[in-house]
């Protein structure tokens, strides 16, 4: 059984791409005969984390993507660590705020994702979508249900999981409403998020370890530095 997760919509979008591309890609996959269930997750600290827990106990899967928003990035993003730390921008949507307050108190600094991320990269690309390793899932209620996903399994033994970011969907971006949040961001639709996590899910069921290739980042020190080494 794979579990897929979204959230519910927040900051006053209308919507949130993650679940309705959670929904496509379960819809993907369980043609091909993949078994695979998705569930909604509300954008609350603490409560995320709940829900996401009990779908792990009913559904007992090998498997856990979990899928969120990042407005403003272009790509879908495969994230690679989770870290203890909420600290929210604005209020979730029961009005909560946690200001440098760790996801679980006395957990490690971090978590690092159990999907291959290298091998999924290559799968995203080869389906045609634009994609990249994050090496941040930010500090919101995404971090939040990482960073509590990846100290579940801890305790469940054989059972990988990780976290992917999608960009705007392009309804949220293309409305006439200018003071629509994403007006003008970058977007990307809803059918190419749900390929993409459908690649992430088959890459990783073939691929345990991962393949390797370059994918991460550097500072713009690093790059001048770099450059300069060239001459």
């Amino acid at each position: 059984m794979i579990l897929l997760t979204g959230f519910e919509p927040f900051g006053g979008q209308p919507m949130n791409p993650s679940w309705a591309a959670a929904l496509a890609a379960r819809d993907l996959l369980r043609a091909a005969g993949v078994a695979v269930d998705a569930v909604e997750l509300p954008c609350v600290f603490g409560a995320a984390g709940s829900v996401l827990r009990n779908a792990l106990d009913d559904l007992a899967p090998e498997l856990v993507v979990c899928v969120g928003q990042a407005g403003g990035r272009e790509r879908v993003s495969l994230e690679r660590v989770a870290i203890n730390c909420d600290d929210a921008p604005i209020p979730d949507n029961a009005g909560n705020q946690p200001v440098d307050v760790p996801v679980v108190p006395g957990g490690p600094a971090a978590y690092f994702t159990s999907l291959p991320v290298k091998a999924a990269l290559l799968a995203v690309e080869k389906a045609g979508v634009p994609a990249e390793v994050s090496q941040t899932a930010g500090t919101y209620v995404c971090n939040h249900t990482f960073y509590t996903l990846m100290h579940e399994l801890t305790s469940r033994p054989g059972v990988r999981g990780g976290f992917v970011h999608v960009p705007f969907a392009p309804d949220q971006v293309d409305a006439p409403d200018q003071a629509q949040q994403g007006s003008g961001a970058p977007s990307l639709p809803v059918a190419s998020m749900a390929e993409a996590i459908a690649a992430v899910v088959r890459a990783s069921l073939a691929v345990p370890a991962g393949a390797t290739r370059p994918a991460g980042t550097t500072g713009p020190g690093d790059v001048a530095l770099a450059a300069g080494s060239l001459h």
